[in-house]
């Protein structure tokens, strides 16, 4: 009875929301985080390994499809994997052994998202000249994947809903970052749940995943990642940037309703 109750919702919810996703690169996983808590009652530190569990199994949904296009790999997706891995390791060290309260980093994400998501917005309705759109430097780049590595090990949360829509909104186009984005989000999500493995040696305390929730909200996001990235290409590139600025305003106010109300 308890696997129907767990794992049916979670399927559901990894399905619906990787198939909204998954064409602007993100894994669903930081949409997935307050339904966890919120709706299917996942305790905290747990919380964050069954958000990485679930990165690792849905991931390659939407990564084999890219593959097979001939849209994965390249200079970008290097660049955010050499950023991303070392920082999910320090961040699941920061989860265990500091616990850092979840307020603090709701306040950093919707400070982050929401008036990014309004501005992507804005820079879609309102496109600046070509001259003026240059995306990020390797260096800053990677930077940037080094800082959402830390707080994807921390939280669990999928790079992709944080890097996409700062490169695209720098001038990367979607097509580029979305694969990009996934992939460094699936890489670094399998190094964060090993390492949060190896961690549960020596922590004290609950840090494994929910298993059941974490596999069946897997599941449901392998299909429903395949299926958001085979609709991509049917997208115009005016309507992903759209959704990727929707998504981030969406993310960011309401991890600002959630802190508010802590």
């Amino acid at each position: 009875m308890e696997a129907w109750s767990t794992g049916v919702p979670g399927f559901a919810a990894g399905l619906l929301i990787s198939v909204v996703t998954a064409p602007a690169g993100v894994s669903g996983a930081v949409f997935l985080l307050p339904v966890q808590v919120s709706v299917l009652g996942v305790p905290s530190p747990a919380v964050t390994p069954t958000n990485l569990l679930y990165n690792v199994v849905a991931g390659p949904g939407a990564l084999v499809r890219y593959w097979r296009t001939g849209r994965l790999g390249g200079p970008l997706t290097r660049l955010l994997i050499a950023g991303t891995v070392p920082g999910v390791v320090v961040g699941a060290v920061i989860r265990v052994f500091a616990v850092p309260g979840p307020r603090v980093f709701r306040l950093l994400v919707a400070v982050l998202l929401l008036p990014l998501g309004l501005w992507l917005w804005w820079r879609t309705a309102r496109p600046a000249p070509p001259r003026a759109a240059r995306p990020a430097s390797p260096r800053a780049t990677r930077v940037l994947a080094l800082v959402v590595g830390v707080a994807g090990g921390v939280y669990g949360i999928g790079g992709g809903s944080l890097l996409g829509p700062i490169l695209v909104g720098r001038g990367a186009p979607v097509a580029t970052v979305a694969p990009a984005a996934l992939a460094s989000t699936f890489v670094t999500s399998v190094v964060g749940a090993a390492t949060y493995a190896l961690l549960s040696l020596a922590a004290t305390g609950e840090v494994a995943p929910d298993w059941l929730l974490g596999l069946s909200c897997g599941a449901g996001g392998l299909l429903g990642g395949y299926l958001g990235a085979r609709l991509q290409p049917r997208l115009p590139e005016t309507a992903l940037r759209l959704l990727l600025g929707t998504l981030a305003a969406g993310v960011g106010g309401l991890y600002a309703v959630q802190s508010v109300g802590c």
